[in-house]
């Protein structure tokens, strides 16, 4: 499976300046710098991106 990666940012960004994700594909969830699109990438395993995304909203206070 070579699905082309469906980006979007969160909608907490207020500007462009921030990261996108793509979650499209079941195998791995893709991270990059919405500044520099043609940059590096990161990639995570789907459970592991869930944890970093249920983590981060306890930090929200």
């Amino acid at each position: 499976m070579n699905e082309e990666p469906n980006w979007r940012t969160s909608s907490y960004t207020k500007s462009d300046t921030c990261v996108e994700v793509a979650d499209n594909n079941p195998v791995k969830v893709r991270v990059r710098d919405s500044k520099r699109r043609q940059g590096a990438e990161l990639g995570f395993p789907p459970a592991s991106w869930i944890d970093f995304v249920e983590f981060s909203k306890t930090l929200e206070a």
